[in-house]
């Protein structure tokens, strides 16, 4: 064989070899980059069903102070601000009095003028009576006289004895006149007396308004308890949107009739109120038992249990969760000391010990053609697998249907599937 045949060989062969070494390069290059799928072991074993919920420290019991049904302007003049302490007839709030002051003083001057005025109708009354009764004693001695005049006329001439029956007619009239003008008197008199009677009473009535008004011008605690100063609604003019931050009432405010003032919270027996989520609901069940851990005091636990729990889910359409939450109340089962309500805790629930199930993370459940199924790891790679849910809480999910130590995927699989095979399509059609 020549050597130019021998050198076009060799020349082929690296060129071949170039090729296949360029085509390895390229396909490692352009390989697709492998996903790592996070995974996780089916459990058997013990299970504590707990809940855990942020929760609120209440007062249970508590006292609304309202301002007092007043007619007039009511002006705050004292007010003992949100935390202080107060006993049974402690003064929480003090209005300005002189507007009621005024009030008491303008109906005691009407009451003692009407008083004056009825001394003096019933003077007037006897001194009237006791002209009429002279006027009527008089009359019907008139007429007793024409009688007499009268009984003579046998022995006067007809013009005499017409003129004595003239004079006893006129005599019995008069009589009659002053009998019905002494007694239109008398109902006249009686008449103004009662209206003066009236206007005293209505004067004594303003001035027993006046002095209640004045005396509740001091809104006292009626329980032991702490002090919570109300929103001052009316701070803004009547409108109030929602996220709007709203002073509390102080002195120097303006306030209408029957406005809620301030709240006094019995600390002496605290609760905690939380809200469950509708997946949490099925294990919380009245009288189990309970711990409150409190976030400003790290390591301090209150036992409590739970005192009830809301059959149906709180409304809020402010909210944009789109999960049912349900009002839940814990009961402590000794005082909290200095705690004050307000502060924030977490509740831990205690629920049923279960034995010798199977546990996952609850991120391993996913839903597939309206079932629950878990993506457990084969031979083929990762399979779906229809599983029951028994219990289900925060943490931990107990089902049956699957084998314990099984491989399962802590995330949707066929997702992150596609997407790979979507990219080594991509990668094959560049080259």
């Amino acid at each position: 064989m020549s050597r130019k045949v021998k050198s076009g060989i060799a020349g082929g062969v690296v060129v071949v070899a170039l090729v296949f070494v360029s085509i390895a390069v390229a396909s490692r290059q352009f390989k697709p980059a492998q996903t790592t799928i996070p995974t996780t072991l089916v459990k058997r074993g013990d299970v504590e069903i707990t809940v855990t919920i942020p929760g609120e420290f209440r007062a249970p019991h508590s006292s609304i102070l309202v301002a007092p049904q007043v007619n007039g302007t009511l002006q705050i003049v004292s007010m003992l601000p949100t935390g202080a302490k107060v006993k049974p007839g402690d003064i929480v709030v003090e209005f300005d009095p002189s507007e009621q002051e005024y009030n008491y003083d303008q109906a005691d001057s009407q009451f003692r003028q009407a008083e004056q005025e009825i001394v003096k109708a019933k003077a007037d009354a006897e001194v009237q009576a006791a002209q009429d009764q002279t006027a009527l004693l008089k009359a019907k001695f008139d007429v007793r006289a024409a009688e007499l005049e009268v009984q003579r006329n046998e022995l006067l001439s007809d013009i005499d004895a017409k003129k004595n029956n003239l004079a006893l007619e006129e005599a019995k009239r008069k009589l009659a006149q002053l009998q019905v003008d002494a007694k239109s008197r008398s109902l006249a008199g009686q008449a103004g007396l009662d209206v003066v009677v009236a206007r005293r009473d209505a004067a004594k009535l303003a001035m027993q308004v006046a002095k209640t008004n004045i005396e509740n011008m001091q809104v006292k605690s009626t329980i032991d308890g702490v002090v919570s100063a109300k929103e001052n609604r009316d701070a803004s003019g009547g409108f109030f949107t929602g996220g709007m931050v709203l002073p509390e009432y102080r002195a120097g405010d303006l306030v209408f009739p029957g406005r809620p003032l301030a709240e006094v919270l019995d600390v002496g027996q605290m609760e905690v109120q939380a809200k469950i989520s509708e997946n949490d609901r099925a294990n919380v069940t009245p009288n189990q038992v309970a711990e409150i851990r409190v976030d400003a005091h790290p390591g301090l636990v209150y036992p409590a249990k739970v005192k009830s729990v809301a059959g149906l889910a709180a409304r809020d359409r402010w909210s944009n969760e789109s999960s049912k939450m349900f009002d839940t109340s814990f009961q402590l089962d000794q005082s909290t000391g200095d705690i004050k309500p307000g502060v924030s805790a977490m509740v831990l629930v205690h629920g049923a010990k279960l034995n010798n199930v199977l546990s996952l993370p609850p991120q391993c459940l996913f839903e597939r053609d309206g079932k629950q199924v878990i993506y457990v790891k084969g031979a083929n790679g990762f399979e779906p697998l229809v599983v029951q849910v028994k219990y289900r809480t925060e943490t931990q999910v107990v089902v049956e249907g699957v084998d314990a130590g099984a491989i399962v995927s802590l995330v949707n699989p066929t997702t992150r599937d596609g997407g790979s095979k979507g990219a080594a399509k991509k990668s094959a059609g560049a080259l």
